[in-house]
């Protein structure tokens, strides 16, 4: 016969000998009270559940014996039967212990011992003190019968890591910083406050969660939306006390709540790169990066499996573009494959759906700081120069080509700098900028934001600052195209110091400087008059684009493509229309209230309908219609008011 080993004793299988015996003991250190004898003499047996509550809270013989007490009556009937001969009551209460326990002392009740400090015993309401009857905390009861779960819940306050779900695999860069993380909290003597910060909150919860299990400790994360002002101490403690019992490092993004606890390692996150000072606590900060580009491939890889060529150098863009965690690119993997068959999985259509899934998952929110343009426009709208329409192309391709360029070619390898692709698009209004960065933006597959500037530049100090840092790393984030439209009060020349407002204003220029040249994204400015930007800004941009005003021949073709073909005309001249001196933007509103006039009338769209919408269009520029411009229209305007 083959021999089975014995399965392995639980933990409440080993705690319930020696808590019996405790329990026991209680048991007759009552019964010699009611029977009016004198206490025995009784060593405490070993028991392992106990006696690390002991340890870690440093409660006194006497603590322990108060504990007892009170989880006696939960666990051993006769006990409790006892009690109620001796107090009327199946509840103990603090009279009681301080009779029949020996080495009693009185503070054992007060705030600051660990019995009510750490809530290991509740208070029944009572007008005295000692009579109250004493409840054992539930959890610290199943801690004592041996009932130990690192992983369970904490009454709602917070949750152990392992229970929200799997946690990031951290790539090669992120454990590089959790391993330094342990190696500097296990170098420091006292308290410490780790603080980790960073795009991805997976990331940051995962670097925890290696922290915690290098240290030999279990992460324990807050809820910090459940904590109330009023019930923060009792949460500290509460917390504090799991942290001791049950080898749990606390995480929390709370402020409030630091200060309270003292648990002996904290990790604080959402916070800056500095982080918050606590009295008493050695700070150590970290950033949990992004992955590089090269990791970034690496996940998309692991989640796409063996894809063709076609889908390969989509996903080396993709890799290079967007800063997506793990878990959002396993989203996009799974919701691709559900949606391509999997023969037409290497299709230019495939590749399509796979980089429009990724550019809504990495959609950035930008709240009011700016508002996301639908990209609408294509290269046949577009009426520019030979020259200008060769720049925007050669913009276009060195977004389309970095992966070869900084990858392939090892550019990137050179400087972390000035990799993104910036540009000012300088010209009168209505000439084609925000239209040429739509079809930029459109043909890259890439979402465009065009900044608010009213909302991002502030007159407080410093605000201007963190408004554009907020921008900047929600684009870097989710890879999109930032339009500064209008961009010369922000990106403006530096001026002369002449007093404490004219140097911040310089600093919130030379910061603007270092962004623009550590963006790694496209950025566009535009601007009415080229002359208002600081020249700084000038020579630190790729592309400087002059949109010149369109000539005749170019308004005639603007005209000619902004009246759709299924819209009716009768008796419009588009080529002699070019020759209304008015930007493209112009002849789109001329055009759009041209067509209104003509629905109302229920006719065609008319020379009468053109050149009524042209005067209400030269009156909000302050011209007037030249003799030539309006004998260009028609001179039989009579039928039109």
């Amino acid at each position: 016969m083959t021999a089975h080993a014995l399965p392995a004793p639980t933990p409440a299988e080993l705690a319930r000998p020696g808590l019996m015996a405790h329990l026991d003991r209680i048991r007759r250190l009552l019964q010699a009270f009611r029977d009016g004898e004198p206490a025995p003499a009784l060593d405490p047996p070993p028991c392992w559940s106990l006696d690390r509550v002991v340890a870690a809270l440093q409660l006194s013989p006497f603590e322990r014996d108060v504990l007892l007490l009170a989880a006696g009556v939960e666990l051993d009937a006769e006990l409790a039967t006892l009690v109620g001969e001796l107090g009327g009551d199946s509840r103990p209460t603090f009279a009681l212990a301080l009779a029949i326990c020996p080495d009693a002392h009185w503070d054992a009740l007060t705030l600051e011992r660990p019995l009510r400090r750490w809530k290991l015993i509740d208070l029944a309401p009572g007008t005295s003190l000692v009579a109250r009857p004493m409840a054992c905390d539930e959890l610290i009861l199943h801690r004592l019968v041996g009932l130990v779960d690192r992983h369970a819940d904490v009454r709602g306050l917070a949750t152990a890591s392992d229970r929200l779900g799997d946690l990031a695999t951290l790539t090669t860069s992120q454990l590089v910083v959790a391993d330094e993380l342990v190696g500097a909290v296990t170098a420091l003597d006292g308290a410490v406050l780790v603080t980790l910060h960073g795009p991805d909150p997976d990331a940051v919860q995962g670097v925890a969660a290696r922290l915690a299990e290098q240290l030999g400790l279990d992460l324990l994360v807050v809820r910090d939306a459940v904590l109330a002002e009023k019930t923060m101490s009792s949460a500290a403690h509460l917390l504090d006390r799991e942290a001791l019992l049950g080898d749990r490092l606390p995480m929390t993004a709370h402020a409030g709540l630091l200060p309270l606890l003292e648990s002996p390692v904290l990790v604080c996150t959402g916070a800056a790169a500095d982080g918050p000072a606590v009295a008493g606590r050695t700070v150590v900060a970290r950033a949990v990066g992004p992955p590089t580009v090269a990791e970034q491939a690496g996940i998309w890889a692991d989640a796409l499996g063996d894809v063709g060529a076609t889908t390969a150098a989509a996903v080396a863009d993709l890799a290079h573009h967007y800063r997506l965690s793990a878990r959002n690119v396993a989203a996009i993997a799974a919701e691709w494959t559900s949606l391509v068959d999997r023969t037409e999985r290497d299709s230019e259509p495939a590749t399509g759906v796979l980089r429009r899934l990724a550019r809504e998952r990495a959609r950035v929110g930008l709240g009011t700081l700016a508002e996301r343009i639908e990209p609408q426009a294509t290269w046949a709208d577009l009426v520019l120069p030979p020259g200008q329409r060769r720049l925007l192309a050669d913009l276009t391709d060195q977004l389309r080509h970095r992966v070869q360029v900084y990858d392939t070619w090892g550019f990137a390898a050179q400087s972390a700098r000035g990799l993104g692709v910036t540009a000012v698009f300088c010209g009168e209004s209505g000439t084609g900028k925000t239209m040429a960065a739509e079809v930029v933006a459109g043909s890259l597959g890439l979402d465009l934001y065009r900044i608010d500037l009213s909302a991002v530049v502030s007159k407080y100090i410093g605000e201007s600052e963190k408004n554009l840092r907020s921008v900047f790393d929600s684009a870097e984030a989710g890879g999109a195209v930032l339009l500064f439209d209008e961009a010369d009060a922000l990106f403006g020349r530096r001026s002369e110091v002449k007093d404490s407002h004219d140097r911040y204003a310089n600093l919130e220029v030379a910061y603007l400087l270092q962004r623009m040249e550590a963006y790694r994204g496209l950025a566009i400015l535009t601007t009415n008059l080229r002359a208002n930007l600081d020249p700084a800004f000038l020579r630190r941009l790729r592309f400087v684009i002059q949109f010149p005003f369109p000539n005749e021949a170019a308004r005639a073709e603007i005209w000619q493509r902004t009246i759709p073909a299924a819209a009716p005309v009768d008796g419009l001249d588009l080529a002699a229309l070019g020759k209304l001196q008015v930007s493209g933007g112009s002849i789109r509103s001329i055009a759009l209230a041209a067509a209104f006039a003509a629905a109302a009338d229920g006719t065609p769209i008319g020379p009468a309908h053109v050149l009524h919408a042209a005067v209400v269009e030269y009156a909000k520029i302050e011209r007037r219609l030249t003799a030539a411009e309006t004998a260009a229209l028609t001179a039989d305007v009579g039928a039109h008011p």
